[in-house]
C-alpha cells in the first residue's frame, strides 16, 4: 500500500484545488457562528420566517466564497444554482421562490452591521482556535493597508437616509521606484471608500487583527489601534511577537522604538531593509 504523505494544516493549494460548493462547505462546518445565530434567531422571535436567518446568513458567506462584488450578483447565483440554495439552507421545494428578495437582504445586512461585536467574537474565536494549533502563530506578523472601494458615490448630504455613502472619504496613495533603466517613476492611486488596516502572521498568512477607517486617514496612525486591539483579545499570542514588518508608510524610528523599549519586538522595513531596535 503506498503511503500518501500527510498534508500540512495549512495549506491553501489544497483548498484552491477544491470547487466552491466544497469550499463553502469547508466554511459553513468550521465557522463558529452558532451564538450569533441564536441571537439573530431570539430577535426575529415568533416573526415571519419567509427567509430562514441561517441559510440568509450562510447565502451571505457563500457570496464572500464565491467573491460576488453585489448582493445582486449573488441573488443571480442563487436564482440559477439550486445545489447552492440547498446547501445555504433554503427549502428545496420552493426553487427559485426560497431566494431572498433585494430587500430582504438589505434588511439583513442592516440586522448585522448593529451586531458587529457578535460578528467579531467569531472572527476572535477562530484565532484563539488556530493559535492553538500553530505554537508559533504571531510570532512574526506583517501590517499594510488596502483601499475598499465604495459603490456609493461621494455626497454633500450630512444626514444618513439610508441611500448615501457618508462614512467613506476620498484617498489617495502614491508609489514610486526606479525602473531598469534607472529611470524614476510613480503610480498614484485614487479611491473612495475605505481602508482596511491588516496585522497578518508573515508565515501563515492569516489575520490577526483590524481596523477600517475612511480612505483619507494615514495608515501610520492605525498602527497602535490595531497592536492594541491585538493585545485585549489575544494577550498570549501578542506576546509571541518578534518580528513586526511594513512597507516605508510606518517607515518611523519613533515607532520602531516604541515596539523594542515595550514589547522587544524588532521592526523590520521590508522595502528599505532597516531595522531599529
Amino acid at each position: 500500500m503506498a503511503i500518501i504523505p500527510q498534508r500540512s494544516l495549512l495549506c491553501w493549494k489544497n483548498i484552491h484545488a477544491l470547487g466552491d460548493l466544497s469550499r463553502l462547505k469547508l466554511v459553513l462546518e468550521n465557522l463558529p457562528d452558532e451564538a450569533l445565530m441564536r441571537h439573530l434567531e431570539r430577535i426575529r422571535g415568533k416573526g415571519r420566517n419567509k427567509y430562514p436567518v441561517r441559510a440568509v446568513w450562510n447565502s451571505v458567506l457563500a457570496g464572500i466564497v464565491y467573491q460576488h462584488v453585489s448582493m445582486a450578483a449573488l441573488r443571480r447565483e442563487l436564482l440559477r444554482n439550486g445545489q447552492l440554495r440547498d446547501l445555504c439552507g433554503f427549502d428545496p421545494l420552493d426553487g427559485e421562490d426560497a431566494v431572498p428578495s433585494a430587500w430582504a437582504y438589505t434588511r439583513f445586512l442592516c440586522k448585522l452591521f448593529r451586531h458587529q461585536k457578535e460578528i467579531a467574537a467569531i472572527f476572535h474565536g477562530l484565532i484563539c482556535e488556530v493559535g492553538e494549533l500553530l505554537p508559533d502563530l504571531g510570532r512574526n506578523v506583517a501590517m499594510d493597508g488596502k483601499f475598499i472601494g465604495s459603490h456609493g458615490k461621494p455626497s454633500k448630504q450630512i444626514h444618513p437616509d439610508g441611500r448615501r455613502e457618508l462614512d467613506a472619504n476620498w484617498g489617495i496613495k502614491k508609489y514610486h521606484g526606479k525602473s531598469k533603466d534607472g529611470s524614476p517613476w510613480e503610480k498614484v492611486k485614487r479611491c473612495f471608500g475605505f481602508q482596511l488596516n491588516l496585522l497578518v502572521d508573515a508565515k501563515h498568512e492569516l489575520p490577526l487583527a483590524f481596523t477600517v477607517t475612511p480612505a483619507n486617514a494615514a495608515e501610520s496612525k492605525q498602527v497602535k489601534p490595531v497592536m492594541s486591539d491585538f493585545r485585549k483579545h489575544h494577550p498570549e499570542l501578542h506576546g509571541r511577537i518578534r518580528y513586526w514588518i511594513a512597507d516605508r508608510g510606518f517607515d518611523f524610528s519613533a515607532l520602531y522604538r516604541d515596539f523594542w523599549e515595550e514589547n522587544r519586538i524588532k521592526a523590520h522595513n521590508v522595502l528599505r531593509g532597516k531595522r531599529d531596535a
